[in-house]
């Protein structure tokens, strides 16, 4: 919620929103468990001590780069899935969105250019994630505070001991070696995904007017967004998603957590790799239909609620294929599962709402 470091006590409620979206969205049961530390090997001992009695583990509001090696160790070391909802949930329903659009302006993705403004926990697993989805990395250009990222950087042998997930970037993406800001990453870019702090006036008309031929811009600050969509719109976008609700193509983890928890409990699955991340993330981009497919309308919305029937058996399926669901179910059955579950779920709290023991859902028009 871009809140800072509030603590675990103001954390709480947060994380109580969650367990009720886990529930409402995928028939989760989740529970919140904040902890007073700020060590990342604490931390890692700590949810180590707890799995014997958890089915996954989901990470919330973990600082950069901490959040890397919490994640990385965690998932080598237990045998139940563990996901960090900022880094995957996002760059999985970023890569969604982004299947979509590129249909629109009839792109590749092995083939376009990509620039990605901010360079945090959203942004690095989108990266990684666009690299295992078959992005060409030589294009990719990444930018932080101090400005595009290359491997001849001043900072690069601080990066390498002290962020070597971004590090890693640095060597891998903008093999032309460009160097500077925003404005000039963008001349002839495909693609800008922005995720670094709100805006607006974060990014300027006259910088998206010099990008390629039908660009597409994904501008995801919350609560406000590296410049209004009508403004990117304006100066020749293609395409804008945000993240935000009241503007069309919202692009929301909560699109994807509940399902793809939903489908790796449902197997018992030892773990969620990110090949099962580019599955959900390929259902939620393919839920969206040829005839509903527009630049309005590049992502479901999450009162289409049958999406995480679909996402969550594509996450199941994947991890049978993988072999890592200790009760393997195929995607059929994994399907008519998830929606019982998911259907009966969504009715209790309804229900619940409805006589006021739970509030009722905030209207989104």
């Amino acid at each position: 919620l871009g809140l800072g470091k509030i603590g675990p006590e103001a954390a709480l409620p947060v994380m109580e929103g969650k367990s009720l979206i886990f529930k409402f969205l995928g028939g989760v049961d989740a529970f919140p468990l904040c902890l007073r530390t700020t060590d990342p090997e604490k931390f890692v001992e700590v949810v180590k001590i707890l799995e014997p009695g958890l089915g996954g583990i989901n990470l919330e509001d973990i600082s950069s780069p901490e959040c890397f090696y919490i994640l990385d160790k965690l998932r080598k070391e237990l045998s139940i899935p563990v996901w960090h909802d900022d880094q995957l949930g996002t760059a999985a329903a970023t890569l969604a969105a982004l299947y979509n659009s590129l249909k629109l302006v009839d792109k590749k993705l092995n083939e376009v250019s990509i620039v990605l403004f901010g360079a945090g926990a959203a942004n690095i697993a989108t990266a990684r994630l666009l690299e295992k989805a078959g992005a060409d990395m030589s294009k990719m250009i990444l930018i932080d505070t101090k400005g595009i990222l290359y491997s001849e950087r001043d900072d690069i042998d601080e990066l390498m001991l002290n962020n070597p997930w971004k590090y890693e970037l640095a060597l891998k993406t903008n093999q032309a070696k460009l160097s500077g800001q925003l404005d000039r990453a963008l001349e002839g870019a495909d693609v800008l995904i922005a995720a670094s702090s709100p805006g607006p006036d974060r990014i300027k008309k006259g910088w998206i007017a010099k990008m390629a031929d039908k660009p597409i811009t994904f501008l995801l600050a919350n609560p406000i967004p590296e410049m209004w969509p009508w403004e990117a719109k304006e100066a020749g976008a293609a395409i804008v998603a945000t993240g935000r609700s009241d503007f069309p193509n919202q692009v929301n983890n909560s699109l994807v957590f509940p399902s793809v928890f939903r489908g790796a409990l449902d197997v018992r699955a030892r773990a969620i790799t990110d090949t099962m991340a580019i599955k959900a993330a390929e259902a939620l981009a393919n839920y969206v239909t040829e005839d509903k497919l527009h630049p309005d309308h590049v992502i479901p919305t999450m009162d289409e609620w049958e999406v995480y029937v679909h996402v969550a058996a594509a996450v199941a399926e994947q991890a049978r294929v993988e072999n890592l669901a200790r009760m393997p179910l195929h995607y059929d059955e994994e399907f008519v599962r998830a929606k019982k579950i998911i259907q009966r779920s969504r009715k209790l709290l309804m229900s619940l709402m409805e006589q006021r023991f739970i509030k009722p859902l905030p209207r989104t028009e």
